[in-house]
């Protein structure tokens, strides 16, 4: 079965040199410029963090006392604790 969804044109304004890298992107993934549009904006849409997620994000960005490691062996002892 094949949905098929309702489309609207619609006419925007690009500055000139994203209007070219976005067209060079729809040649290399063989897609039209109207396509690789639409799933570049779906994909920034989708991919936006929960509520949980977003307040983790801020937890760490605003930590005083960081922890850092030296080495990837450093942090699983540590994580290993």
């Amino acid at each position: 079965m094949n949905a098929v969804t309702e489309r609207k044109q619609t006419a925007f304004r690009l500055d000139s040199s994203l209007l070219e890298r976005l067209k060079a992107e729809a040649r290399r993934e063989h897609r039209s410029l109207n396509n690789i549009v639409e799933v570049l904006l779906y994909e920034a849409l989708e991919n936006r963090p929960n509520p949980e997620t977003m307040e983790a994000i801020e937890e760490a960005r605003s930590a005083k006392d960081k922890e850092t490691f030296d080495s990837v062996e450093s942090l699983m002892n540590e994580l290993m604790k």
